[in-house]
C-alpha cells in the first residue's frame, strides 16, 4: 500500500522495532486480572476462546456418550439397556447438544481467537460483550443438562415439532428448559456474529483490504451475517412455543386458529443455513491448511470467496426440503427440489480450486493435511446422498428413515467435525506454543475414519430396508439386526478415536515439541507472532502488503507506530481498503459482564415457571447492564490525556 497516504497520527517502520520493554509494558496492560475475581472478569480474545473451545468439546464429548448409549440400546433387537422415555431424552438430548451447544458455538469459538491474529488486530471488537456471550452460553448449556439429570430433559426431538411439544402432548417443563436453551444458545451466537463482523470490518490491520483477507476470515464473515439473519427465525419460534405452553397463546393451535406448519416453517427457516452456518467455517479451515502443506497460494482466489457468498445466500432458500412431507403445493416443493441442487455448484468450485491448488503444490502429508483429504472422499458422498433427497419422490420414500440419518452425519462430520479435527492439529502450536503428536494423531485419524464409515454407511441400507428413525428397539427378523450392531462397533471405534485426541490434547499440551512461532512454515499473519501469542497479539501492529504476507519476501512486515502501550488502545481501520481511521481505547476488565450473565440467567429460567419473572427479572439486568457501562473515571482521564495528545 502507499505508505504517504496514511493520517499524520500514524507512522510506518519499515524494520520492525524489537523493544523487550515495550512488550512487557503491552503484557501488562492487555493481560486479564489475577486471582479469583480475575476468573470471572477475564475479557482477553483468547481467554475467552479457550473456555469457549473447551467448553463446547465437553458437550461434544457429552453427546458423543449420550449417541454411544443409543447404539448400545440399538445393537441388537429387543434390548432393554434404556426405556422409551429415557431413549427419547437420549436423542433429544444427543441432537440439541450436536446443534446447539457443539457445531456452531465451536466454530465461533475458533474464530474469536484466531480472526484477530489473521487480520493483525491486539483484541475483538466488544471484547466485554465477547465475554458476556460466554457466560450467557454456558449457563445456557448447564441448565439443559441439569433438567436431563433430574429427569426433565427434553423428549420431543432436537426439532421440537408441534403438536407433539405443545401444551396437551408433553406437560410439564421438559420442553420449557429447550425453548429457553434456545434463547441462552441463539443469543450467545448473535452477539459474537456481531462482535465478529465488528472485528472484520474495522480492526484489520493497514493494507489488508478486503482482496486480501485471508479466506478464514471471509467465511467467518459470511457465517456471522448468516447468523444475524437466520436465528432470530428459531428465537422467535421457540417464543411462541413457549408462549403456548406457559401463557396459553395459540401460535400453533388449529382449534384457535393457529397453525402447526408455522413451527417447521419458523424452525427450518433457520435449520437448514444452521447446517451451513456449521459448514462454511470449515471450508475456511481447508483454505487455511492447503495453501500450508502444499506450498502454494489458494488458486482461484475471487471465485472461493464468491462460492461463499453464493453458499450463504442460496442456503436461506432450502428449508421446504425439509417438509417435502407435509401438505405443501407439489409446484412450491420443486422450485426447492431446484435450489437443493443448486447449492450444490458452489462447494464444486470450492473443491476444484483446493484440487487445483494440490495438484501444481507440494505436498506435505501431516495429520491437519490427513483430515482435509478426508473431507474430501466424506463429503461428496454426503453431498450425493443430499441431491439425492432433493427429490421429492426419493424424499417420501426415505422420509424420518435411517438414510436421513446416514446422510446428516456425512454432510455434517464429514464436512465441519474432520475440518475440525484437522484445525486443532494445525493450530494447536498456536493455542499452546507445543505440537501434537504426530504418530498419536495418526492413529487418531484412522479409527475416527474407519469409525465413521463404519458406523454410518450402513444406516443408509437400514433406511433403505424400511428402519425408521427414533424408535428405541426392533423385532428380529426384520433384517436389520447386522447393520445395528456393524453401527454401534462404528461408533465404539469413534469413542476410541475421541478418547485419543484427547490424550494427546493433555499430552501434549505439557510435553509436547515446542513448537516455534510458525512451524508449519505458513503464510499468513498469525504466525508472524509469538506462540502463543502475548496478551496484546502484537508487539507492532503489523502493515500488509498482500495476501500471503509472510511468503511475500525474506524481511518481515512492516509496522505501525503511535499507539499506547500503557493504556488498551486499538487501530481503528476503513472498510474497505483498511486505511487507519482512529485509536480509541478499550474498556478495562470488570466483573459486570459476568454479574449481567447471572441476572440474565435468573431471567430465562424463572420465566420457565412463572411470566412475572420477565417482569421483575428485567430490574437486576439493568442493574448491573448499568454498571458494566458506568464510566470509571480513571479509564475517562486516560481517554482524554490519549486525545490530547498529537
Amino acid at each position: 500500500m502507499n505508505h504517504a497516504s496514511m493520517t499524520d497520527r500514524f507512522d510506518v517502520i519499515d524494520e520492525p522495532q524489537t523493544d523487550p520493554q515495550e512488550a512487557d509494558r503491552l503484557e501488562a496492560t492487555w493481560r486479564d486480572p489475577p486471582g479469583f475475581l480475575g476468573v470471572f472478569a477475564a475479557i482477553n480474545h483468547k481467554t475467552i476462546s479457550r473456555r469457549f473451545m473447551t467448553t463446547t468439546f465437553g458437550f461434544f464429548v457429552a453427546g458423543g456418550i449420550l449417541a454411544l448409549v443409543m447404539r448400545l440400546q440399538l445393537a441388537r433387537p429387543g434390548n432393554r439397556l434404556v426405556g422409551p422415555d429415557m431413549y427419547n431424552q437420549l436423542f433429544t438430548m444427543h441432537g440439541t447438544t450436536m446443534m446447539f451447544l457443539f457445531a456452531v458455538p465451536v466454530m465461533q469459538a475458533v474464530a474469536v481467537y484466531l480472526v484477530p491474529l489473521m487480520i493483525g488486530a491486539r483484541s475483538v471488537a466488544f471484547p466485554r460483550m465477547n465475554a458476556y456471550a460466554y457466560w450467557v452460553f454456558l449457563f445456557g448449556g448447564l441448565m439443559l443438562y441439569v433438567a436431563f439429570a433430574l429427569d426433565i430433559g427434553p423428549d420431543a426431538g432436537w426439532f421440537a415439532y408441534v403438536p407433539l411439544s405443545g401444551p396437551d402432548y408433553s406437560p410439564g417443563k421438559r420442553i420449557d428448559f429447550w425453548a429457553q436453551m434456545i434463547t441462552f444458545t441463539e443469543l450467545s451466537a448473535l452477539l459474537e456474529a456481531i462482535v465478529l463482523i465488528t472485528t472484520i470490518f474495522k480492526m484489520r490491520a493497514p493494507g489488508m483490504t478486503l482482496n486480501r483477507m485471508p479466506l478464514f476470515v471471509w467465511s467467518v464473515l459470511v457465517t456471522s451475517f448468516m447468523v444475524l439473519f437466520a436465528m432470530p427465525s428459531v428465537m422467535l419460534g421457540s417464543t411462541a412455543l413457549i408462549l403456548d405452553r406457559l401463557v396459553g397463546t395459540h401460535f400453533y393451535n388449529p382449534g384457535e386458529g393457529g397453525d402447526v406448519v408455522l413451527w417447521q416453517h419458523l424452525f427450518w427457516f433457520f435449520g437448514h443455513p444452521e447446517v451451513y452456518l456449521i459448514f462454511v467455517p470449515p471450508l475456511g479451515f481447508i483454505s487455511s491448511i492447503i495453501p500450508t502443506f502444499s506450498r502454494r497460494p489458494v488458486f482461484g482466489y475471487p471465485a472461493m470467496v464468491l462460492a461463499l457468498i453464493a453458499t450463504a445466500f442460496l442456503s436461506f432458500g432450502l428449508w421446504v426440503h425439509h417438509m417435502f412431507a407435509t401438505n405443501l403445493p407439489d409446484l412450491g416443493k420443486s422450485f426447492f427440489t431446484a435450489a437443493s441442487i443448486m447449492i450444490a455448484v458452489p462447494s464444486a468450485i470450492q473443491i476444484f480450486c483446493w484440487i487445483a491448488t494440490l495438484w501444481t503444490g507440494r505436498l506435505n502429508f501431516k495429520t491437519p493435511m490427513l483430515f482435509v483429504l478426508a473431507f474430501f472422499f466424506i463429503l461428496v458422498l454426503g453431498g450425493l446422498t443430499g441431491i439425492m433427497l432433493a427429490s421429492v419422490s426419493l424424499d417420501y420414500q426415505v422420509h424420518d428413515t435411517y438414510f436421513v440419518v446416514a446422510h446428516l452425519h456425512y454432510v455434517l462430520i464429514g464436512g465441519a467435525v474432520f475440518p475440525l479435527f484437522g484445525a486443532f492439529y494445525y493450530w494447536f502450536p498456536k493455542f499452546t506454543g507445543r505440537l501434537l503428536d504426530e504418530t498419536l494423531g495418526r492413529w487418531n485419524f484412522w479409527l475416527f475414519f474407519i469409525g465413521f464409515n463404519v458406523a454410518f454407511f450402513p444406516m443408509h441400507l437400514l433406511g433403505l430396508h424400511g428402519m425408521p428413525r427414533r424408535v428405541y428397539t426392533y423385532p428380529s427378523g426384520m433384517g436389520w439386526d447386522t447393520m445395528n450392531l456393524t453401527a454401534t462397533i462404528g461408533a465404539s471405534i469413534i469413542a476410541v478415536s475421541v478418547l485419543l485426541f484427547i490424550v494427546n490434547v493433555l499430552h501434549s499440551r505439557r510435553q509436547g515439541l515446542v513448537a516455534g512461532d510458525d512451524p508449519w512454515g505458513a503464510g499468513t499473519l498469525e504466525w508472524s507472532t509469538a506462540s502463543p501469542p502475548h496478551a496484546g497479539n502484537f508487539v507492532k501492529v503489523p502493515v500488509v502488503h498482500s495476501g500471503y504476507p509472510l511468503w511475500d519476501a525474506p524481511r518481515e512486515p512492516s509496522t505501525v507506530s503511535g499507539l499506547d502501550s500503557n493504556s488498551r488502545q486499538v487501530l481503528v481501520t476503513s472498510v474497505l481498503d483498511a486505511m487507519p481511521d482512529h485509536r480509541p481505547v478499550f474498556p478495562m476488565p470488570n466483573i459486570w459482564p459476568f454479574v449481567s450473565a447471572v441476572a440474565t440467567t435468573v431471567l430465562f429460567i424463572g420465566s420457565i415457571f412463572t411470566p412475572w419473572a420477565v417482569v421483575w427479572g428485567t430490574v437486576p439486568v439493568a442493574i448491573a447492564m448499568t454498571a458494566w457501562f458506568w464510566p470509571r473515571r480513571r479509564e475517562t482521564d486516560q481517554h482524554l490525556a490519549l486525545e490530547k495528545r498529537p
